[in-house]
């Protein structure tokens, strides 16, 4: 194989919990974390040079080490003791710094697309392994689909009834929220209303979208929301638009709201856009991972 295309998807969190903070200062997570179908498209080509080539279609996008991408493929050729390049293209359409997992999910293709171009054949389970190596989401960005995360987001487990179909709104403000700020001004233990993460899991073995919606929870909006009031009104113009539920995606500041409905979903994307001067509108839907049909080392 000389080259591969792959698609990085976005995540949100359908739940976010934080349940305790570790010595070294990491918070302790219980997040139900699920792919959407918006994606970055990725392209990737080995070169004989021992080199590693970035390009993005956004020019203020940093293409060396600081970029998540190019560390993860020099992770690979490190720790496998590769000769040659590669040269990988990306091409941004999840919104950058908005909560989705945009940077770790373009990581996590890339690793899996050096797997598949220098014919590794790493496990799934190797391959998440590297991928905590590089920062907390990204395991989960290997493996996509419905999925508890806990403890820092390394401890995953496989949700056997996942998440029904449905239509998903993305309304992104257009500030950058810094995460580490985020969660330093998190006052866990002051929260007064938590995730309920069981009664979620049992909406959604119900195919229960209604019921989702009305469970969704993030504590972090405790934090972004006073730093960025205009992330509720943004909820409630959307839930006036006929969204099941609407909450913040990570550390913000990305809206989403589930929608039974197509259209609908569609033109609540189109209305907020314009209302509130966003450049980041979109409706997607529910991204479901076939796991049965997915080869351990195939995973494209």
């Amino acid at each position: 194989m000389r080259e591969i295309r792959l698609k990085a998807r976005a995540k949100i969190n359908l739940t976010l919990d934080v349940t305790g903070k570790r010595e070294d200062g990491y918070h302790l997570l219980e997040t139900i974390m699920q792919t959407v179908a918006l994606y970055d498209g990725i392209y990737m080509k080995k070169l004989e040079k021992p080199e590693i080539k970035l390009k993005t279609n956004l020019p203020w996008l940093p293409t060396d080490e600081r970029n998540l991408a190019w560390k993860a493929a020099n992770l690979m050729r490190e720790t496998f003791g590769i000769e040659g390049g590669v040269f990988i293209e990306i091409d941004k359409r999840i919104p950058v710094a908005a909560g989705l997992a945009g940077g770790s999910t373009d990581c996590a293709a890339v690793l899996v697309g050096m797997n598949r171009l220098y014919d590794l054949r790493l496990s799934e389970a190797q391959l998440e392994e590297l991928a905590g190596r590089l920062g907390s989401d990204i395991p989960y960005c290997v493996r996509r689909g419905t999925v508890l995360c806990e403890g820092v987001g390394e401890v995953m487990t496989n949700v056997e009834h996942p998440c029904p179909n449905c239509y998903v709104v993305l309304a992104k403000l257009p500030v950058s929220v810094s995460t580490v700020s985020v969660y330093k001004g998190l006052r866990w233990q002051e929260v007064q209303e938590h995730p309920d993460t069981q009664a979620m899991l049992k909406a959604m073995e119900d195919k229960d979208v209604s019921k989702m919606g009305k469970l969704l929870c993030n504590v972090l909006e405790t934090v972004t929301i006073k730093m960025h009031p205009e992330i509720a009104k943004i909820k409630e113009r959307l839930m006036e638009l006929g969204a099941e539920g609407a909450l913040m995606s990570g550390s913000g500041p990305t809206v989403f709201a589930l929608f039974k409905d197509r259209e609908k979903a569609r033109k609540a994307a189109a209305l907020v856009k314009r209302e509130f001067a966003l450049k980041d509108s979109v409706a997607t839907r529910i991204y479901q991972v076939q796991r049965e049909l997915r080869g351990e080392h195939k995973n494209g």
